[in-house]
């Protein structure tokens, strides 16, 4: 029996409201029809390079857009529609976010209060001790100041933030930018713990090879679109379907470093067709017009021509 999702986003677009010359009003258009899905106890990363309008899909879901956003799509949590009413009810209790910046954590209060909201019962002490402890950090921590701490202690206290909530859904925007590899593999590892425990984990990250150690899905973003969507273990298969995708993996450096010239294109730029057809080897004119985001071969792309499709 197939579990209920946890999330389950359907064509989601966001834009903004800016003003062009004068007084004149434009709509600035930076996600366009995006879909994903999380079930319990999964990981599902969407992976796209900076600029692509990644952290606005968690701003969008946690209901904390600025006033000058439109959003139009459907977003479920739990199963029921995720309204800007009942987005404030749930967030921080039953959806939390673990933000890309440690600046989220307060500069002048000491780790432990800070955390523990004030509360000194023996009670909450305790438990915020048990929930530092799983994230192998000591009892020291809690007598630091943000600034004592180093880049993987502050992200552990971050994470350690949520898990005491014990979510349901995990966002997490960026958590290891400025780590080594052995400290962003082991703040990652932890996000794959919350979803072992139950939890959904919405990975948001620019780095495809790190996504890759935890996620089982991964959603492929690009210029505010999604374009893919495979299981993790399809990239070391070679099972890939859109070019864009084949481009990330084929940049890795173990994958040689072969880049594809040109560049993405900013916000607004480009119209409903493929926003890689300008860069794309595979492009045809038909691409320069809507194009579907459907099912293949146990994923879903966004492309007419997919890789190992005939031309």
């Amino acid at each position: 029996m197939e579990l209920e999702p946890i999330l389950d986003v359907k064509e989601l677009s966001i834009s903004f409201t800016q003003y062009g010359r004068g007084t004149n009003q434009v709509l600035l258009p930076v996600i366009r029809d995006l879909s994903l899905t999380i079930g319990p106890g999964q990981v599902v990363a969407v992976v796209g390079s900076s600029g692509s309008g990644k952290s606005l899909l968690a701003h969008g879901i946690l209901g904390i857009l600025p006033y000058n956003s439109h959003m139009s799509g459907e977003i479920n949590f739990l199963g029921q529609p995720l309204t800007q009413r009942r987005a404030e009810q749930v967030r921080g209790k039953e959806m939390v976010l673990v933000p890309q910046g440690v600046t989220y954590l307060d500069p002048l209060m000491q780790v432990g209060p800070q955390l523990r909201k004030g509360k000194k019962d023996p009670q909450t002490r305790a438990r915020f001790r048990g929930v530092l402890d799983r994230y192998g950090l000591g009892e020291e921590v809690e007598t630091l100041y943000p600034f004592e701490l180093s880049g993987g202690m502050a992200r552990r206290v971050l994470i350690a933030t949520a898990a005491e909530a014990a979510p349901r859904l995990v966002i997490a925007d960026e958590p290891t930018p400025g780590l080594d590899a052995r400290a962003a593999r082991r703040v990652l590892g932890h996000f794959r713990e919350l979803a072992e425990g139950g939890a959904g984990v919405l990975l948001i990250t620019h780095d495809l090879e790190l996504a890759l150690t935890i996620a089982h899905r991964v959603t492929v973003f690009y210029a505010g679109v999604t374009i893919e969507e495979a299981d993790g273990a399809d990239f070391a298969a070679g099972k890939l379907r859109h070019p864009y995708t084949r481009a990330l993996w084929n940049a890795l450096p173990q994958n040689g470093f072969v880049p594809i010239p040109g560049a993405q294109p900013g916000p607004g730029e480009g119209g409903e067709g493929c926003p890689l057809a300008p860069r794309c080897p595979r492009r045809r004119p038909e691409c320069l017009g809507k194009i579907p985001y459907r099912p293949l071969d146990g994923g879903r792309v966004r492309c007419l021509y997919p890789e190992g499709g005939d031309l």
